[in-house]
């Protein structure tokens, strides 16, 4: 976990936008309309490739740092737009089809946060990691569960939003 004291909204950096419209028309004030045709492209061969190799390369290619012997399941989604924000400690696992936002568009604010998955952490199948979040090492996230806080190392989390389990042994 960071040295950082708080949460995860204290971690959060926070972009007001004007106008009428919600924040997602502002995107193109940050990020280039190509950059993001580039990681998509990157996005979807760490999603559909089958060699970890493979995924892993593609996910630094995109700017995300990636430990050792990090395991990238199929049809999980990086960031499209800050991929450049997640990081992946040694051995860490994120399951099938989990998506790890270091976005959030608002109405009136766009924010963004760093995601970290801890060394020899676990995020499970279709769980949703939200931005600023910090798994800890030997952590656990449950299929289908939503991160909107941070996880301290060695707890098992789970549910809508994830909260603290009790594991058999």
């Amino acid at each position: 976990m960071s040295d950082d004291t708080g949460t995860r909204y204290d971690r959060l950096e926070r972009h007001p936008t004007e106008g009428p419209r919600n924040s997602l028309w502002s995107w193109t004030d940050e990020k280039s309309v190509l950059r993001v045709v580039y990681n998509y492209l990157f996005v979807l061969v760490a999603r559909l490739a089958p060699s970890l190799r493979l995924k892993n390369w593609a996910l630094r290619r995109l700017g995300a740092t990636v430990g050792e012997g990090v395991s990238w399941g199929l049809e999980a989604t990086p960031d499209v737009f800050w991929p450049e924000r997640v990081t992946l400690r040694d051995d860490c696992i994120v399951g099938y089809d989990s998506v790890l936002l270091c976005h959030e568009f608002l109405q009136d604010e766009y924010r963004l946060g760093d995601v970290v998955v801890g060394e020899r952490a676990m995020v499970g199948a279709k769980a949703v990691v939200l931005p600023g979040v910090e798994i800890g090492a030997d952590a656990q996230v449950a299929a289908g569960s939503l991160v909107a806080d941070d996880v301290p190392p060695g707890v098992t989390v789970a549910g809508v939003p994830a909260e603290p389990v009790e594991r058999d042994a």
